[in-house]
């Protein structure tokens, strides 16, 4: 199974939180579009999609990576840290539910966001900062570490999520743009990229890599590597502190 989550986004997206750089106009038309190439693209690469429902009054539902983490077969559905988010969560889990998944809930007190959430093989490094709380590290924790998951907890301060700052490629090191990487020690490999939108990629398979069509540099590092970088234009998106990870979740069985 290769499935990936995604949700459109709707009218009222410019309206989106805006917490660690100063808000510029959004064009919600071009996003629309923008989101079509990117659903396109991930079709193109062998990706099945399925459309969590539109939620109209939540700006930030576009960013669906947040609602949920998927490890293996088992989803665990989160409590966003921005109290506005909190909605997002419900079509998701009903969506994952009629997938088959195993469901497993993050609860008050805890709050956790998906973006904050890097797996890297059986290893899940977890970003403590503005939206995900010691609680919520704490009971993925409770809930990972039996299916064989080893969870670390990775400071976040100079961006909104963890996956803001760093992903992972396919070898397993761990990339960033080191004047927003606030602990690059944490992680067993680190290997840093010229731009910041250059550490934001997803595992396409095959060595294909989904990026951001504005890190050229990066792209081009990867293909030195060996890899195959996708572009696509998220710039609306980009507005907003959202990057191609936090477009869709993606479920591999």
């Amino acid at each position: 199974m290769t499935v990936a989550l995604v949700r459109r986004p709707g009218p009222a997206l410019a309206r989106g939180i805006v917490t660690h750089q100063e808000r510029v106009p959004v064009d919600v038309a071009l996003a629309q579009r923008q989101w079509e190439d990117y659903a396109q693209t991930l079709e193109s690469q062998g990706w099945d999609l399925v459309e969590v429902p539109p939620a109209d009054d939540c700006p930030d539902a576009v960013f669906v990576e947040d609602t949920v983490v998927m490890y293996r077969n088992v989803g665990v559905i989160a409590r966003p840290g921005a109290d506005e988010r909190k909605p997002e969560i419900l079509d998701t889990e009903k969506v994952l539910e009629s997938l088959g998944c195993s469901l497993n809930r993050i609860h008050a007190p805890g709050t956790l966001d998906g973006g904050d959430v890097l797996k890297v093989g059986d290893t899940v490094y977890v970003g403590r900062g503005g939206r995900t709380n010691a609680q919520g590290v704490a009971q993925l924790r409770a809930i990972l570490q039996p299916l064989g998951a080893t969870v670390i907890t990775v400071p976040v301060q100079k961006v909104l999520h963890l996956k803001s700052a760093v992903t992972a490629l396919p070898d397993g090191s761990v990339i960033g743009h080191l004047p927003l990487v606030d602990d690059t020690a944490v992680f067993e490999r680190f290997r840093p990229v010229p731009e910041e939108s250059g550490a934001h990629v997803v595992l396409l398979g095959d060595g294909k890599l989904l990026m951001a069509a504005d890190a050229p540099q990066s792209a081009e590092l990867f293909t030195q590597l060996g890899y195959d970088p996708v572009t696509v234009d998220i710039s609306e998106f980009q507005k907003l502190e959202g990057c191609v990870t936090c477009l869709s979740v993606r479920l591999r069985a």
